[in-house]
């Protein structure tokens, strides 16, 4: 008798990946940045794209010259900026070209799902909202979930764990050289999408694409097998 099908698992960015918020997240640190008194430019927006709150305010505090933030301010900013976000974001987004086509796909075929994201969870709980996506995604794992945000690959490790695969199993879907770097460190290939507002260099990734109908599920299989040959 034929062996039981192997069983994959395609563990998702968020912002970037599965969502385009990009204007969202300017708008709401430009809005933060004014409650502070501060300017906050797209360029200061384009030059901080892709790192976390933390690094983000301690910039631009030291940038301006500003005494370094504690963490107590560092986190109350950010808990502000992510709210502002929420408020923001359920006008002002629009899903990554194909990704509820790719995702209908996975789950047609047998995968499992998950959202790696370094996001608060409740920015990913909209998300998937919004995009209508709740019912396939089988697991969430967020920022505050693991103990180290990317580089780090705890966040994906952790979401091969909550859906019960191995590593060798997996493929993560990625928009940032970090989100890269932490899918390698977790053993798993990645595939890149193209950010239509910011350029990065995604060339670690295994597959780079601009929209999702170019790695149909098929394609995302050979890239698993291929790792792990």
């Amino acid at each position: 008798m034929p062996g039981k099908p192997e069983t994959f698992g395609a563990i998702f960015d968020m912002d970037g990946t599965l969502l385009d918020s990009y204007h969202a997240h300017q708008r709401s640190w430009q809005q933060a940045m004014t409650e502070l008194d501060i300017e906050y430019t797209s360029d200061d927006f384009r030059r901080h794209f892709g790192q976390r709150n933390e690094e983000i305010i301690r910039d631009i505090f030291q940038t301006l010259g500003r005494a370094e933030p504690n963490d107590t301010l560092i986190d109350s900013i950010a808990d502000r900026k992510e709210a502002l976000f929420r408020s923001v974001v359920v006008n002002d987004y629009s899903e990554m070209p194909g990704t509820t086509t790719l995702i209908k796909s996975l789950r047609a075929g047998g995968w499992k799902l998950a959202v790696g994201s370094s996001a608060p969870r409740e920015n990913v709980e909209l998300a998937l909202d919004l995009l209508h996506l709740n019912d396939l995604i089988d697991e969430t794992v967020c920022g505050c979930d693991v103990e180290q945000g990317k580089p780090a690959p705890d966040v994906f490790l952790k979401a091969a764990e909550s859906l019960g695969l191995e590593t060798e199993s997996c493929i993560v879907i990625e928009d940032a050289p970090a989100g890269i770097e932490a899918a390698h460190r977790a053993g798993m290939p990645a595939v890149a999408i193209e950010c239509p507002h910011h350029k990065a260099d995604l060339s670690a990734a295994e597959l780079q694409v601009t929209q999702f109908g170019e790695c149909p599920e098929s394609k995302l299989r050979t890239l698993i097998k291929e790792h792990d040959s």
